[in-house]
Protein backbone atom coordinates (compact mmCIF):
# COMPACT_ATOMS: atom_id res chain seq x y z
CA UNK A 1 0.00 0.00 0.00
CA UNK A 2 2.84 2.69 0.89
CA UNK A 3 4.12 1.97 -2.54
CA UNK A 4 0.98 2.52 -4.02
CA UNK A 5 1.00 5.57 -2.48
CA UNK A 6 4.11 7.10 -3.61
CA UNK A 7 3.32 6.53 -6.66
CA UNK A 8 0.40 8.38 -6.53
CA UNK A 9 2.25 11.42 -4.80
CA UNK A 10 4.44 11.24 -7.41
CA UNK A 11 2.52 10.83 -10.36
CA UNK A 12 0.49 13.60 -9.06
CA UNK A 13 2.76 16.31 -8.24
CA UNK A 14 4.11 15.57 -12.09
CA UNK A 15 0.70 16.12 -13.61
CA UNK A 16 0.18 19.22 -11.39
CA UNK A 17 3.03 21.02 -12.45
CA UNK A 18 2.13 19.79 -16.43
CA UNK A 19 -1.13 21.21 -15.96
CA UNK A 20 -0.25 24.43 -14.48
CA UNK A 21 2.21 25.39 -17.02
CA UNK A 22 -0.77 25.02 -19.24
CA UNK A 23 -2.71 27.19 -16.93
CA UNK A 24 -5.14 24.24 -16.41
CA UNK A 25 -5.96 23.04 -12.89
CA UNK A 26 -3.61 20.69 -11.23
CA UNK A 27 -6.31 19.03 -9.76
CA UNK A 28 -7.53 17.93 -13.33
CA UNK A 29 -4.27 16.39 -13.87
CA UNK A 30 -4.65 14.22 -10.56
CA UNK A 31 -7.77 13.09 -11.05
CA UNK A 32 -6.79 11.51 -14.43
CA UNK A 33 -3.71 9.90 -12.29
CA UNK A 34 -6.50 8.22 -10.34
CA UNK A 35 -8.60 6.97 -13.54
CA UNK A 36 -5.62 5.75 -14.93
CA UNK A 37 -3.81 3.95 -12.21
CA UNK A 38 -7.25 2.60 -11.25
CA UNK A 39 -9.16 -0.68 -11.62
CA UNK A 40 -10.63 0.46 -14.80
CA UNK A 41 -7.55 1.32 -16.60
CA UNK A 42 -4.32 -0.48 -15.51
CA UNK A 43 -4.94 -1.38 -11.77
CA UNK A 44 -1.85 -1.11 -10.31
CA UNK A 45 -3.46 0.78 -7.35
CA UNK A 46 -2.74 -1.80 -4.20
CA UNK A 47 -6.76 -3.00 -3.25
CA UNK A 48 -6.05 -2.14 0.28
CA UNK A 49 -5.47 1.08 -0.41
CA UNK A 50 -8.69 1.21 -2.61
CA UNK A 51 -10.18 -0.52 0.42
CA UNK A 52 -9.51 2.40 2.90
CA UNK A 53 -9.80 5.03 0.35
CA UNK A 54 -13.41 6.38 1.80
CA UNK A 55 -11.91 7.39 5.08
CA UNK A 56 -8.56 8.82 3.13
CA UNK A 57 -11.35 11.15 0.75
CA UNK A 58 -12.87 12.01 4.32
CA UNK A 59 -10.09 13.20 5.70
CA UNK A 60 -8.89 15.34 2.85
CA UNK A 61 -12.66 16.58 2.79
CA UNK A 62 -11.91 17.99 6.08
CA UNK A 63 -9.35 19.36 5.71
CA UNK A 64 -10.68 21.77 2.97
CA UNK A 65 -14.04 22.61 4.69
CA UNK A 66 -11.86 23.89 7.31
CA UNK A 67 -10.20 25.98 4.82
CA UNK A 68 -13.21 26.80 3.83
CA UNK A 69 -14.42 27.34 7.51
CA UNK A 70 -11.28 29.68 8.29
CA UNK A 71 -12.56 31.91 4.97
CA UNK A 72 -16.28 32.41 6.05
CA UNK A 73 -16.52 35.78 7.83
CA UNK A 74 -19.73 36.86 9.64
CA UNK A 75 -20.04 40.20 7.50
CA UNK A 76 -19.64 37.90 4.14
CA UNK A 77 -22.22 35.54 5.09
CA UNK A 78 -24.47 38.67 6.38
CA UNK A 79 -24.07 39.94 2.47
CA UNK A 80 -25.12 36.37 0.91
CA UNK A 81 -27.09 34.66 3.57
CA UNK A 82 -30.72 34.61 1.36
CA UNK A 83 -28.75 33.88 -1.89
CA UNK A 84 -26.96 31.05 0.12
CA UNK A 85 -30.88 29.42 1.20
CA UNK A 86 -31.87 29.66 -1.99
CA UNK A 87 -28.71 28.13 -3.63
CA UNK A 88 -28.52 25.37 -1.10
CA UNK A 89 -31.80 23.48 -3.00
CA UNK A 90 -33.47 25.33 -5.64
CA UNK A 91 -30.67 24.51 -8.21
CA UNK A 92 -30.20 20.83 -7.13
CA UNK A 93 -34.87 20.71 -7.20
CA UNK A 94 -34.28 21.98 -10.92
CA UNK A 95 -31.69 19.07 -11.77
CA UNK A 96 -34.09 16.76 -9.90
CA UNK A 97 -37.01 17.47 -11.65
CA UNK A 98 -35.47 17.72 -15.10
CA UNK A 99 -34.44 13.92 -14.62
CA UNK A 100 -37.27 12.46 -12.96
CA UNK A 101 -39.00 14.17 -16.23
CA UNK A 102 -36.46 12.65 -19.08
CA UNK A 103 -35.36 9.17 -17.08
CA UNK A 104 -38.40 7.28 -18.05
CA UNK A 105 -38.31 8.58 -21.61
CA UNK A 106 -34.15 8.59 -22.85
CA UNK A 107 -33.19 5.33 -20.20
CA UNK A 108 -36.11 3.60 -19.32
CA UNK A 109 -36.88 3.76 -15.76
CA UNK A 110 -39.66 4.55 -13.85
CA UNK A 111 -40.87 7.76 -12.53
CA UNK A 112 -39.65 6.66 -8.62
CA UNK A 113 -36.06 5.54 -10.44
CA UNK A 114 -35.87 8.96 -12.20
CA UNK A 115 -36.04 10.36 -9.15
CA UNK A 116 -33.84 8.69 -7.32
CA UNK A 117 -31.40 9.05 -9.73
CA UNK A 118 -32.05 12.87 -9.68
CA UNK A 119 -31.37 12.87 -6.35
CA UNK A 120 -27.90 11.20 -6.50
CA UNK A 121 -26.72 13.57 -9.65
CA UNK A 122 -27.94 16.76 -8.02
CA UNK A 123 -25.28 17.54 -5.39
CA UNK A 124 -22.54 19.61 -6.41
CA UNK A 125 -18.93 18.86 -5.39
CA UNK A 126 -17.39 20.52 -2.65
CA UNK A 127 -14.39 18.66 -3.19
CA UNK A 128 -13.86 20.32 -6.79
CA UNK A 129 -15.95 23.83 -5.77
CA UNK A 130 -14.76 24.51 -2.28
CA UNK A 131 -10.62 24.59 -3.19
CA UNK A 132 -11.43 26.48 -5.76
CA UNK A 133 -13.40 28.92 -3.93
CA UNK A 134 -10.87 29.14 -0.71
CA UNK A 135 -8.14 30.21 -3.77
CA UNK A 136 -10.54 32.94 -4.70
CA UNK A 137 -10.67 34.11 -1.95
CA UNK A 138 -7.37 34.27 -0.80
CA UNK A 139 -6.85 36.32 -4.73
CA UNK A 140 -9.51 38.40 -3.36
CA UNK A 141 -11.52 37.73 -6.31
CA UNK A 142 -15.06 38.92 -6.38
CA UNK A 143 -15.01 38.96 -2.04
CA UNK A 144 -15.94 42.67 -2.15
CA UNK A 145 -19.78 40.79 -3.12
CA UNK A 146 -18.46 37.83 -1.16
CA UNK A 147 -19.13 35.65 -3.93
CA UNK A 148 -16.36 32.90 -3.15
CA UNK A 149 -18.29 32.83 0.37
CA UNK A 150 -21.48 32.20 -1.10
CA UNK A 151 -20.65 29.38 -3.46
CA UNK A 152 -19.06 28.03 -0.38
CA UNK A 153 -21.91 28.48 2.37
CA UNK A 154 -24.15 26.65 -0.01
CA UNK A 155 -22.82 24.14 -1.77
CA UNK A 156 -21.84 22.86 1.76
CA UNK A 157 -26.17 23.17 2.91
CA UNK A 158 -26.66 21.91 -0.75
CA UNK A 159 -24.91 18.25 -0.49
CA UNK A 160 -26.76 17.85 3.33
CA UNK A 161 -30.38 18.70 1.42
CA UNK A 162 -30.08 15.96 -1.48
CA UNK A 163 -28.67 13.11 1.06
CA UNK A 164 -31.46 13.54 2.91
CA UNK A 165 -33.43 13.35 0.07
CA UNK A 166 -31.78 10.53 -1.75
CA UNK A 167 -32.81 8.53 1.54
CA UNK A 168 -36.17 9.43 1.23
CA UNK A 169 -36.64 8.44 -1.71
CA UNK A 170 -34.59 5.16 -2.06
CA UNK A 171 -36.37 4.49 1.78
CA UNK A 172 -39.97 4.46 -0.01
CA UNK A 173 -38.77 2.77 -3.66
CA UNK A 174 -37.65 -0.31 -0.88
CA UNK A 175 -40.41 -0.83 1.37
CA UNK A 176 -38.59 0.30 3.68
CA UNK A 177 -40.13 2.62 6.72
CA UNK A 178 -39.50 5.80 6.10
CA UNK A 179 -40.65 9.29 8.40
CA UNK A 180 -41.10 11.61 5.89
CA UNK A 181 -42.29 14.43 7.83
CA UNK A 182 -39.21 13.50 10.23
CA UNK A 183 -37.09 13.60 7.50
CA UNK A 184 -38.23 16.57 5.73
CA UNK A 185 -38.09 18.46 9.26
CA UNK A 186 -34.66 17.60 10.04
CA UNK A 187 -32.88 19.22 7.18
CA UNK A 188 -32.90 22.64 8.49
CA UNK A 189 -32.57 20.67 12.48
CA UNK A 190 -29.06 19.32 10.87
CA UNK A 191 -27.90 22.61 9.73
CA UNK A 192 -28.80 24.26 13.09
CA UNK A 193 -27.21 21.11 15.11
CA UNK A 194 -24.32 21.13 12.73
CA UNK A 195 -23.91 25.15 13.11
CA UNK A 196 -24.24 25.04 17.06
CA UNK A 197 -21.83 21.82 17.77
CA UNK A 198 -19.64 23.50 15.37
CA UNK A 199 -19.79 26.65 17.45
CA UNK A 200 -19.67 25.50 20.66
CA UNK A 201 -16.39 22.94 19.91
CA UNK A 202 -14.42 25.96 18.06
CA UNK A 203 -15.43 28.30 21.25
CA UNK A 204 -13.61 25.29 23.62
CA UNK A 205 -11.09 24.81 21.25
CA UNK A 206 -9.43 28.47 20.87
CA UNK A 207 -9.91 28.84 25.05
CA UNK A 208 -8.17 25.94 25.34
CA UNK A 209 -5.46 26.87 22.95
CA UNK A 210 -5.75 30.47 24.97
CA UNK A 211 -4.57 29.06 28.17
CA UNK A 212 -2.31 25.78 26.66
CA UNK A 213 -0.58 28.17 23.88
CA UNK A 214 0.45 24.83 21.51
CA UNK A 215 2.14 25.28 18.10
CA UNK A 216 0.37 26.39 15.60
CA UNK A 217 0.99 22.64 14.17
CA UNK A 218 -0.53 21.38 16.91
CA UNK A 219 -3.77 23.19 17.20
CA UNK A 220 -3.42 22.59 13.41
CA UNK A 221 -3.95 18.90 13.78
CA UNK A 222 -6.09 19.06 16.83
CA UNK A 223 -8.65 20.36 14.88
CA UNK A 224 -8.18 18.21 12.00
CA UNK A 225 -8.65 15.19 15.07
CA UNK A 226 -11.57 16.39 16.74
CA UNK A 227 -13.35 17.25 13.08
CA UNK A 228 -12.79 13.56 12.09
CA UNK A 229 -14.43 12.43 15.75
CA UNK A 230 -17.27 14.65 14.52
CA UNK A 231 -17.62 12.94 11.17
CA UNK A 232 -17.54 10.07 13.07
CA UNK A 233 -20.09 10.59 15.41
CA UNK A 234 -22.15 12.10 12.62
CA UNK A 235 -22.35 8.88 10.78
CA UNK A 236 -23.96 7.06 13.90
CA UNK A 237 -26.57 9.88 14.29
CA UNK A 238 -27.47 9.59 10.74
CA UNK A 239 -27.85 5.67 11.33
CA UNK A 240 -30.21 6.12 14.29
CA UNK A 241 -32.08 8.63 11.82
CA UNK A 242 -31.16 11.89 14.12
CA UNK A 243 -30.29 15.39 11.99
CA UNK A 244 -26.98 16.33 12.19
CA UNK A 245 -24.40 17.75 9.47
CA UNK A 246 -21.41 16.86 10.41
CA UNK A 247 -19.69 19.19 7.84
CA UNK A 248 -21.27 22.30 8.72
CA UNK A 249 -20.29 21.70 12.00
CA UNK A 250 -16.52 21.17 10.61
CA UNK A 251 -16.72 24.70 8.99
CA UNK A 252 -18.48 26.02 12.55
CA UNK A 253 -15.36 25.41 14.16
CA UNK A 254 -13.50 27.34 11.82
CA UNK A 255 -16.25 30.32 11.46
CA UNK A 256 -15.74 30.61 15.12
CA UNK A 257 -12.42 30.89 15.24
CA UNK A 258 -12.01 33.45 12.86
CA UNK A 259 -14.47 35.76 14.51
CA UNK A 260 -13.35 35.49 18.18
CA UNK A 261 -9.38 34.53 17.13
CA UNK A 262 -8.74 36.33 14.12
CA UNK A 263 -4.85 36.04 14.26
CA UNK A 264 -4.98 32.19 15.25
CA UNK A 265 -7.50 31.64 12.45
CA UNK A 266 -5.27 32.67 9.59
CA UNK A 267 -2.09 30.70 11.57
CA UNK A 268 -3.93 27.77 11.28
CA UNK A 269 -5.99 28.54 7.73
CA UNK A 270 -1.51 28.85 6.52
CA UNK A 271 -1.33 25.13 8.50
CA UNK A 272 -4.30 23.78 6.49
CA UNK A 273 -2.70 25.21 3.34
CA UNK A 274 0.24 23.06 3.97
CA UNK A 275 -1.59 19.82 4.81
CA UNK A 276 -3.49 20.00 2.02
CA UNK A 277 -0.70 19.74 -0.75
CA UNK A 278 -0.97 16.12 0.56
CA UNK A 279 -4.68 15.96 0.87
CA UNK A 280 -5.61 17.11 -1.89
CA UNK A 281 -3.45 14.44 -4.20
CA UNK A 282 -5.26 12.25 -1.74
CA UNK A 283 -8.90 13.38 -2.58
CA UNK A 284 -8.75 13.71 -6.12
CA UNK A 285 -6.77 10.65 -6.90
CA UNK A 286 -8.93 8.19 -5.31
CA UNK A 287 -11.81 10.52 -6.74
CA UNK A 288 -10.84 9.19 -9.99
CA UNK A 289 -9.72 5.61 -9.05
CA UNK A 290 -13.55 4.97 -8.07
CA UNK A 291 -14.38 6.01 -11.99
CA UNK A 292 -15.79 3.39 -13.91
CA UNK A 293 -15.18 4.01 -17.57
CA UNK A 294 -17.20 0.70 -18.84
CA UNK A 295 -20.16 1.73 -16.47
CA UNK A 296 -20.38 4.88 -17.94
CA UNK A 297 -19.61 4.01 -21.58
CA UNK A 298 -23.07 1.68 -20.72
CA UNK A 299 -25.24 4.94 -20.11
CA UNK A 300 -24.30 5.69 -23.72
CA UNK A 301 -25.30 9.16 -25.63
CA UNK A 302 -28.56 8.86 -24.11
CA UNK A 303 -27.54 9.07 -20.75
CA UNK A 304 -24.56 12.00 -21.66
CA UNK A 305 -28.12 13.81 -22.85
CA UNK A 306 -30.23 13.31 -19.85
CA UNK A 307 -26.67 14.66 -18.32
CA UNK A 308 -26.56 17.83 -19.98
CA UNK A 309 -30.18 18.30 -20.29
CA UNK A 310 -30.54 18.04 -16.43
CA UNK A 311 -27.61 20.74 -16.30
CA UNK A 312 -29.37 23.06 -18.39
CA UNK A 313 -32.46 22.71 -15.56
CA UNK A 314 -30.10 23.32 -12.85
CA UNK A 315 -28.76 26.27 -14.57
CA UNK A 316 -31.61 27.80 -14.91
CA UNK A 317 -32.51 27.95 -11.12
CA UNK A 318 -28.77 28.94 -10.06
CA UNK A 319 -29.73 31.42 -12.41
CA UNK A 320 -32.89 32.47 -10.60
CA UNK A 321 -31.16 32.29 -7.16
CA UNK A 322 -28.95 34.70 -7.80
CA UNK A 323 -31.54 37.66 -9.10
CA UNK A 324 -31.92 40.38 -6.55
CA UNK A 325 -28.33 39.96 -5.07
CA UNK A 326 -27.07 43.07 -7.03
CA UNK A 327 -24.76 40.57 -9.10
CA UNK A 328 -23.70 41.26 -12.85
CA UNK A 329 -24.27 39.17 -15.39
CA UNK A 330 -20.64 37.93 -15.21
CA UNK A 331 -20.91 37.47 -12.00
CA UNK A 332 -24.19 35.42 -12.06
CA UNK A 333 -22.54 33.44 -14.71
CA UNK A 334 -19.60 32.57 -12.50
CA UNK A 335 -22.27 31.15 -9.96
CA UNK A 336 -23.45 29.37 -12.26
CA UNK A 337 -20.90 27.55 -13.52
CA UNK A 338 -19.41 27.02 -9.95
CA UNK A 339 -22.60 25.12 -9.75
CA UNK A 340 -22.05 22.43 -12.14
CA UNK A 341 -19.40 19.87 -10.86
CA UNK A 342 -20.01 16.72 -9.83
CA UNK A 343 -17.73 13.91 -8.10
CA UNK A 344 -18.04 13.86 -3.89
CA UNK A 345 -21.04 12.74 -3.93
CA UNK A 346 -21.67 10.74 -6.68
CA UNK A 347 -18.82 8.53 -5.88
CA UNK A 348 -20.32 7.68 -2.18
CA UNK A 349 -23.88 6.98 -3.07
CA UNK A 350 -23.76 6.22 -6.68
CA UNK A 351 -23.60 2.30 -6.14
CA UNK A 352 -25.80 2.39 -3.28
CA UNK A 353 -29.12 2.22 -4.78
CA UNK A 354 -27.89 -1.39 -6.77
CA UNK A 355 -26.89 -2.56 -3.21
CA UNK A 356 -30.08 -1.70 -2.05
CA UNK A 357 -31.64 -3.31 -4.71
CA UNK A 358 -29.38 -6.38 -4.19
CA UNK A 359 -30.27 -6.74 -0.70
CA UNK A 360 -33.87 -7.00 -1.06
CA UNK A 361 -33.85 -9.49 -3.71
CA UNK A 362 -35.13 -6.30 -6.50
CA UNK A 363 -34.49 -6.45 -9.82
CA UNK A 364 -31.06 -4.97 -10.32
CA UNK A 365 -30.74 -3.29 -13.29
CA UNK A 366 -32.18 -0.01 -12.38
CA UNK A 367 -29.03 0.05 -9.91
CA UNK A 368 -26.88 -0.58 -12.81
CA UNK A 369 -27.96 2.43 -14.65
CA UNK A 370 -28.27 4.72 -11.80
CA UNK A 371 -24.67 4.08 -11.48
CA UNK A 372 -23.43 3.83 -14.85
CA UNK A 373 -25.21 7.76 -15.13
CA UNK A 374 -23.57 8.82 -11.40
CA UNK A 375 -20.45 7.86 -12.89
CA UNK A 376 -20.82 9.69 -16.49
CA UNK A 377 -21.23 12.54 -14.36
CA UNK A 378 -18.07 12.65 -12.58
CA UNK A 379 -16.50 12.07 -16.10
CA UNK A 380 -18.08 14.48 -17.85
CA UNK A 381 -18.41 17.27 -15.25
CA UNK A 382 -15.15 17.24 -12.86
CA UNK A 383 -12.64 17.89 -15.15
CA UNK A 384 -14.90 19.98 -17.84
CA UNK A 385 -16.11 21.38 -14.37
CA UNK A 386 -12.93 22.28 -12.39
CA UNK A 387 -11.95 24.32 -15.65
CA UNK A 388 -14.80 26.04 -16.78
CA UNK A 389 -14.51 27.38 -12.86
CA UNK A 390 -10.66 28.15 -13.39
CA UNK A 391 -11.64 30.20 -16.37
CA UNK A 392 -14.25 31.83 -15.31
CA UNK A 393 -13.11 32.67 -11.84
CA UNK A 394 -10.44 34.79 -13.57
CA UNK A 395 -12.54 36.35 -16.61
CA UNK A 396 -15.75 37.09 -14.72
CA UNK A 397 -14.71 38.26 -11.39
CA UNK A 398 -12.94 41.05 -10.69
CA UNK A 399 -9.59 40.90 -8.11
CA UNK A 400 -10.58 43.48 -5.31
CA UNK A 401 -8.58 45.79 -3.55
CA UNK A 402 -6.58 44.59 -0.71
CA UNK A 403 -9.73 46.25 2.03
CA UNK A 404 -12.20 43.88 0.63
CA UNK A 405 -10.55 40.62 0.94
CA UNK A 406 -7.91 38.63 3.26
CA UNK A 407 -5.81 37.55 0.61
CA UNK A 408 -2.69 39.49 1.69
CA UNK A 409 -2.91 40.05 5.16
CA UNK A 410 -3.32 35.90 5.39
CA UNK A 411 -0.22 35.48 3.44
CA UNK A 412 1.73 38.46 5.94
CA UNK A 413 0.18 35.88 8.43
CA UNK A 414 1.49 33.00 7.61
CA UNK A 415 4.50 34.68 7.54
CA UNK A 416 4.39 35.26 10.80
CA UNK A 417 3.25 31.99 12.28
CA UNK A 418 6.45 30.27 10.46
CA UNK A 419 8.46 33.27 12.25
CA UNK A 420 6.95 32.26 15.56
CA UNK A 421 7.54 27.85 15.00
CA UNK A 422 11.57 29.00 13.81
CA UNK A 423 11.78 30.63 17.42
CA UNK A 424 9.89 27.85 19.36
CA UNK A 425 12.35 25.63 17.44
Amino acid sequence: MAVSLAEIIILCLVADWVFRKFRIPGLIGMLGVGALLGPSVFGVINPELMAVGADLRMIALIVILLRAGFELSRESLNRVGLQAVLLSFFPALFEAAAVTLLGPVLLGLSRMESLILGTVLGAVSPAVVVPMMVKFNQERRGTAKGIPTLVLAAASIDDVIVIVAYSVCIGIYSGSQVNIAWKVAGIPLAVLSGILVGLALGIMLYKLFDRYNPRATKRTLTIIGVSIVLVQMGHRLEARDIPFAALIAVMAIGFIFLERREHMAHEISAKLGKIWVFAEIVLFSLVGAQVKFEAAAEAGLKGAALILTALAARSAGTWLCTLGAGLTWKEKLFVVISYLPKATVQAAIGSAPLAVMAGRGMPTAPGETILAMAVMSIVLTAPAGALAISWAGHRLLTQDSPASGAGPRLAAVESDALQDDEERI
